[in-house]
This record gives structure tokens, sequence and C-alpha cells, in this order.
């Protein structure tokens, strides 16, 4: 969790999510993928605790603020995440989850004799990237007013520090194990080399008949059975205002061009490089030898090489530059010599130098006016950054000072724009043919990680520095579209669903007859419609393991008895598939060193997971875990808005 924390809080957004995330440090337990570990409930729950772990409470407004942290925290990587598709999804149970195994792995530690140093606790607090100022130190100050920025304290925070260290030290010897005896493999390796043959039928939804047309009463049942699929999500009228190089003057006067010009004379006084090719040769005797041969008339390239060493070229390298690359002396040898000459051996920095002058080159003096396009482009660009950076940092202080969108833009005499209510990925739901603007990927990122009545932000949103002043305009909520509007959709989904069931119907009887012993091909020709032929199927198991997806199909298949048959339904709404199990023929890896090598390797970079999870389960069992459904019934409720009368 650690990790994850200080990698998110780098950005700016992160910097809001900071304490959010640090008051949910026990997801670092999620973050070794221990999830779902089933939370054995019994009585000693008492009211207003949703549990008890080891003879301390967690009690029903704990699990509320956790949960209501976590979810806030998901929705920074997805911004439509609301409350209610948390808990459906299962996120308020995981949170428990997590809290109760938290708070077992700490007092199985202190039973056990662990304790962990506050020490330890204020190197983890002062290791965060985001509480630390200028100097790059911890910084106390920004520590307590986040504190009170966030409504946490600092004894919650090092609390949930001193779980996360307790479980991590408890848990990183066994999550590393990747052990598995021979006994256990084999029957894994052998699944792997196990065959089925079968074969598949389609029952095409558009082969069977669907009576009389939908009514009008049809239409609006099935409607109201189906608001969730005729749901748009959350929507964010985006307000934001663009502030681009154009819109300041970074154009230099004459006054700065003359004294830039003047400041780097230098730059512009004439100078001579020279292109070297060099060798250099750890002691002087070698490197005598390789000058022989130099001047004897082999390339310094061919002699290094001979003598197993290699050789490089400075192109176009002015004297001070080469000086600092090698020596003093070797550049006053190098730049005193003709062109051809060889020079050395000389000492270098790490060696002796064997080198030889390929070129020399004058560079002449330049003018004002030749330099002049070079002077204006860099006072261009450094004038350009620097009014940008004005006025960045001008809006960031009114920000900090509570101004409000509007004020900004008019102080800052910007052009606001506002967006239609747009999805988190740029899509306006009204005008579907519309592509997104990739530009305003960082714009709709920053809104979705806000709410109504947050301060404005600024986003970067170009390397050559524009960025944008974005605030959230309002908030849509998720809501289905009216009949009226999708009438036409609703009737079509209507029919096809018609389709589908009707063909269930043929699929579900068909079923039944062949595992009655009928054949495939009898039963197909009793339904009495136009069906496609049956497909065969044969696939060994480790066939399936090497494909990146794997058929619905061909996964039943290898879930079922031999000769018997199950129904799948198709992708799309496009009917009912068949599968026919004929035959399993066994695998066995015995000595198949290869697929048994395979497969420990693959089973152990899991196993240490699974032992991290046994051994959860068995430190909830040891401090005496326990949870109360009603409460957490209690807690999902006040959630999702239904607690009070």
């Amino acid at each position: 969790m650690l990790r994850f924390f200080r990698r998110i809080i780098n950005s700016k957004a992160g910097m809001v999510v900071t304490f959010v995330v640090l008051g949910i440090i026990a997801l670092a337990f999620a973050a070794t993928d221990i999830t779902g570990l089933g939370s054995p409930t019994g009585a000693g729950v008492t009211g207003g605790n949703v549990a008890t772990v080891g003879g301390e409470s967690i009690g029903e407004a704990e699990l509320r603020t956790q949960a209501a942290s976590e979810m806030e925290s998901y929705r920074q990587q997805q911004p439509t995440l609301d409350m209610a598709s948390y808990i459906q999804q299962g996120g308020l149970d995981g949170t428990l989850d997590r809290l109760v195994t938290g708070l077992a792995f700490l007092k199985f530690g202190e039973d056990h004799g662990m304790v962990v140093s506050k020490r330890s606790i204020d190197g983890e607090i002062a290791s965060i990237p985001a509480l630390q100022g200028p100097t790059g130190k911890f910084d106390q100050t920004l520590y307590e007013r986040i504190l009170a920025e966030r409504k946490l304290t600092d004894a919650g925070i090092r609390a949930d520090i001193e779980r996360e260290l307790t479980q991590r030290r408890l848990t990183a010897p066994t999550i590393g194990a990747a052990q598995m005896p021979q006994q256990i493999v084999l029957p894994y390796a052998s699944l792997l080399l196990e065959k089925r043959t079968g074969q598949i039928a389609f029952i095409p939804a558009g082969a069977v008949k669907t009576g009389p047309a939908p009514s009008d009463a049809d239409i609006q049942t099935y409607y109201g059975r189906n608001l969730s699929r005729y749901t748009v999500p959350q929507r964010r009228v985006v307000r934001y205002a663009l502030v681009t190089p154009a819109q300041v003057n970074g154009t230099p006067t004459e006054a700065e061009i003359v004294k830039s010009y003047n400041d780097d004379r230098a730059n512009y006084a004439p100078r001579q490089t020279r292109t070297i090719t060099q060798v250099v040769v750890l002691d002087q005797a070698g490197a005598t030898a390789i000058a022989a041969k130099v001047r004897a008339g082999q390339s310094v390239a061919d002699a290094a090489r001979a003598a197993g060493l290699e050789a490089s070229t400075k192109a176009k390298v002015e004297k001070s530059d080469y000086a600092a690359q090698s020596s003093a002396a070797a550049a006053d040898a190098a730049f005193s010599a003709a062109s051809g000459a060889i020079v050395g051996p000389v000492r270098g920095a790490t060696g002796w130098i064997v080198a030889r002058v390929d070129a020399i080159e004058q560079v002449p003096a330049k003018t004002l006016d030749q330099a002049r396009a070079d002077i204006v482009a860099a006072l261009t660009k450094q004038k350009t950054a620097d009014a940008m950076g004005a006025i960045h940092d001008k809006l960031d202080d009114a920000i900090a000072g509570k101004a409000t969108f509007d004020e900004l833009v008019s102080d800052g005499k910007l052009a606001a724009i506002t967006t239609p209510p747009l999805l988190a990925n740029g899509i306006n739901p009204d005008a579907p043919t519309t592509k997104p603007d990739p530009a305003m990927t960082p714009i709709l990122a920053a809104a979705f990680g806000a709410e109504e009545g947050d301060s404005p932000q600024l986003v970067q949103i170009g390397e050559d520095g524009r960025f944008a002043l974005v605030g959230v305009g309002r908030i849509v909520p998720a809501a289905p579209r009216p009949l009226a509007q999708i009438r036409a959709q609703v009737l079509a989904d209507v029919t096809a669903d018609r389709a589908q069931q009707a063909a269930r119907k043929v699929a579900s009887e068909a079923v039944a007859r062949l595992n009655k012993g009928a054949p495939l091909a009898q039963v197909l020709q009793q339904t009495g419609l136009a069906l496609p032929a049956p497909r065969p199927l044969s696939i060994a198991r480790a066939q399936i393991a090497q494909r990146q997806g794997v058929e619905p199909a061909l996964a039943l298949l290898f879930s079922m008895a031999p000769n018997t048959s199950k129904m799948l339904e198709a992708p799309d709404n496009a009917g009912w598939l068949i599968v026919k199990l004929d035959a399993i023929q066994p695998g066995n890896a015995a000595g198949n060193a290869g697929i048994l090598a395979a497969t420990r390797n693959d089973l152990g970079r899991s196993i240490g997971r699974e032992y991290v999870e046994q051994f959860a389960r068995a430190v909830r069992a040891d401090v005496k875990a326990k949870t109360d459904p009603a409460a957490v019934a209690r807690v999902k409720a006040a959630l999702l808005g239904q607690s009070g009368n």
C-alpha cells in the first residue's frame, strides 16, 4: 500500500487524496491479493459495533468512514464509481474484511511479542514525499495542516501504519514461498494433458418465432425491468479556461537582444574545433606500441582493435571540452598538432592516450545580426515560459485564497469554455456520433476527480507549458433516459429478448433429450428449425491454457461429466449454444520433465498468496474475530441513504 501511496501522491491530484489513502492504509493487504477472506460471524458483537477482534471493537461509524474513504480512492481510477455500485460489487464487504484482518494481525503480533517501534512509524511518515518541505525533509507544519484539512488525527494515522507494518512483517516471509512438492505438481500437470472431445450446436435467436408484436404495455414493462440498461452514467458539465503561449507576449526588445549578445560574447567569438580519433590504454608500454603502429601507417581504430581495445572519435570538439573529457596535457598536445598528426602517448584521466588529429575547423566569429535569430528564439522561449509561470503562480495563489472560477477568469482576462454534460471518457451521450477530443483527457480527469463546490484546479495540458483552469460546473446524476426518447430502441430490445427466450426454451428442451441419450443430430432435427450443423470439438486442456482468451463453450467443455450436455448463452443475445461432451482422455505427465517444471513454476507463483490467505484465516480464528451481519446491513443501508424513517 505504501508503494502505491507514494506513487499516487507524486501528482498534484494525489495531494488531495493523500490522507484519504493514509486513512485506508489497510488496503496494503489487498495489494498482496489477500481478498475475499471469509468474515466469520457469530455472537458476541454488541450494539454499535460491526466486529470484535481480540477484545477490540470496530464500530459502525469507523466502517462507514473507511468505506467512504476507500470508494473515493478507487474513484481516482474509476471516476463514475458511486456508493451503490461500490457496495453492489462487494466493496463494503472487502473494506470490513481488510479492517478485521488488519486488526487481527495486529492483535496476533502483540500476543506474540511483536512491537512496531515509534521510530519505524516516524520513518514511514517522514518518507512520504507529499510531507516533505522545500528542503526535502519532513515538514511537521505541513503534516499538521493536511491532517486538519482531511479531518484526520496523528494517532489514527499511526495506528493504521502500525497495523500495516505488523501485517507486512508477519506475511512477508510467507508471501515469497514458491516451493511445490512433486506429489502436488503431478496431478495438475497431468490435467494439462487431458483431452476432451464433443460437439457444439447453435440455436440462433433469429431462427425461432417471437409471436405478435410487443404492445405498449410490454414495452413499458420491459423498460421498467431494465432501467440499468438505459441509464446514462454520471455526467459533468466542465468549465475551463486555457492559458497558452499565444496569449502572452514573449517577444524580446532590442535592448534585451543586445544585452544577451554582449553577455554571451565569448560564445560568438572565433574558435577552433578539431575532430580527434583516440584510444585510451591503461599502461604506457601498450600505448607506446599502438602509437608506433599508427605512426607506421595503421589507423587508430585498427591498431586499437588488434590490442583488444575500441577507438572513439570526438567530432568537432573544442579544446576546453576535450580537456574535460581527457586531460589538460592531452588537450594541449592535440590542439597544438597539425591536421593528420599523431599525438601521444599522453597521460589522460584514466590511462594513456594515443590520438590522431583528423580535421581542424576554424569557426569564424558571429556578429549580432548573424546571431540574432538564435538569440530571439531563445529569449522568446524564456520570456514566454516566465510569463506563463507568472500567470500560473498568480492563479494558484488566488485559488489558495478561495477565489471562484468566475473571479479567476475575470481577473485573469481568460476566455471560459463550458462543455455539455460529458461522460468521464469525453463522450456526449446526447451527441454519440461526436468523437471526444483527446486534448480534453487531462481536463476531464481533473473534473471527474473533484466534486461540486470544490476549488478550481490548474492542469498541465501540453509540453509547451500550456495549462488549463478547470472547475466543475454541474454534476448530472446517473439516470435512465425517458422511454419516449428511446422507444424504438426498447422495442427492438423487447423483440430480441423474446427471440432469445424462445431460443432458450428450444435449447433447454434439446438438452433434456440429449441427457436422456438421444443423438444430437436427431434432437436438432426434432426442433423443426433451420439450424446450422453441429461442430465437432477436440482439444487438450494445455491448448486452452496457452490461449489469451478462451471461448466460453470450451471452458464449459472442461467442467462437464462425460456423456452429458449443457447449454450456454451465446454472446450479444444471438441465441444459445449446446455443448455435448462425448469422451475424456486422461493425461499422465509422469516422466514429462518439461511440463512438470512449467507447472511447478506456475503453481509456485500463487502458492505464497494461498499460504498467506490460510495464515490470515488462522490468525482471525486465533484472536476470535467475529462480525455482526445485522450491523453490517445497517451500515450498508446508511451508506445507501436508506437508514432513517
